[in-house]
């Protein structure tokens, strides 16, 4: 009898049972292809002017510095960047000027990670005094206040005081400045998603503090400190507004107050396009290889671990075998 019935049940239709199919056109995401569109009006204005510049970099001893292209296609203009022997070379200039970007960039990088790394560890230990909030904005002032005020008021503090405008004591502690706030909000952005259980962790296992902050602190914390320098070596290597007000002109030159002083110490020719496209080059070839060795260095720690099985008196099969005091198998 209850058979009868499910069987009866089964086989009449219920309305709710009933799949009610309409075609729905589908409504195009305006907004996306605005947003889209507009992404990729911004790349062809920030991309165009150095793509144009490399190309006219390419043209032969005629070549000027607008269009058209005057060929053949040559590397002469290149060549005048490291070659001494050619007309309008500036081999020797390039030269100079690039090793003293470097190594004022480097420095420069080096300070600003320190310095940021150190005043965010101190507002994440919460060493505050009742005007933490009037700290952080001091901090950001530099970050608000103009190139050109910051490179004059030193500028006209150290005269003051008597010393000369020097581009490793002036220069370098006007850029280091204006670096801190970045590295200082990078490493703050860090320490957000950072877990403190790790490091109570770490204690609980028998490490002191020192132990604690060189293997288990720092190793996750390395890609804050990277980029605060990646901030302090390109803001440096960029820099013109501050640097050309704190240098001596008995020194050479940085790369960027090479190229912003061109047009009143030389001619203007397409060696300079090669000057920009060549320093743009090796920049993107940096960091490209930044992020192959970081990739590189996370798919080798995401690599699968062949973990050893614990002996449980596994058998072939696959199952567990549990032994009694009479050694006999269950």
């Amino acid at each position: 009898m209850i058979e009868t019935m499910a069987t009866a049940a089964e086989d009449l239709a219920r309305p709710q049972d009933v799949v009610v199919r309409r075609d729905v056109k589908e409504r195009r995401d305006w907004a996306k292809w605005g947003l889209g569109a507009y992404f990729a009006l911004f790349l062809f204005f920030l991309y165009i002017p150095m793509i144009l510049m490399a190309i006219l970099s390419f043209q032969g001893d005629t070549g000027q510095l607008t269009f058209p292209f005057r060929g053949p296609i040559s590397l002469d203009w290149w060549r005048t960047l490291w070659d001494t022997n050619l007309f309008n070379t500036i081999a020797d200039d390039v030269s100079a000027s690039g090793r003293q970007s470097f190594y004022l960039s480097i420095v420069a990088g080096v300070l600003v990670a320190v310095f940021g790394f150190s005043l965010s560890m101190a507002f994440r230990r919460r060493w505050r005094l009742k005007g933490d909030a009037i700290a952080f904005f001091v901090l950001m002032l530099a970050l608000m206040t103009p190139a050109f005020l910051v490179g004059l008021g030193n500028q006209l503090l150290w005269k003051f005081m008597g010393y000369t405008p020097n581009l490793w004591y002036t220069a370098l502690g006007a850029n280091v400045i204006w670096g801190i706030p970045f590295a200082f909000l990078v490493m703050l952005a860090v320490w957000n998603r950072y877990d403190r259980h790790i490091e109570e962790a770490a204690r609980d296992l028998g490490a002191n503090g020192p132990t604690t902050f060189r293997e288990v602190t720092l190793p996750l914390v390395w890609t804050g400190i990277f980029g605060s320098f990646l901030f302090g070596f390109t803001l440096t290597w960029n820099d013109f507004d501050r640097t050309i007000l704190l240098q001596s002109g008995y020194e050479s030159q940085p790369l960027p107050i090479l190229i912003g002083t061109w047009p009143q110490s030389r001619p203007i020719l397409p060696n300079l396009y090669a000057l920009g496209a060549g320093t743009t080059t090796i920049t993107l070839a940096l960091i490209f290889v930044v992020l192959i060795a970081v990739t590189l260095r996370l798919r080798l720690r995401g690599a699968p671990v062949h973990s050893v099985e614990e002996e449980f008196g596994e058998e072939s099969g696959g199952g567990i075998r549990v032994e009694t005091p009479d050694s006999t198998p269950r």
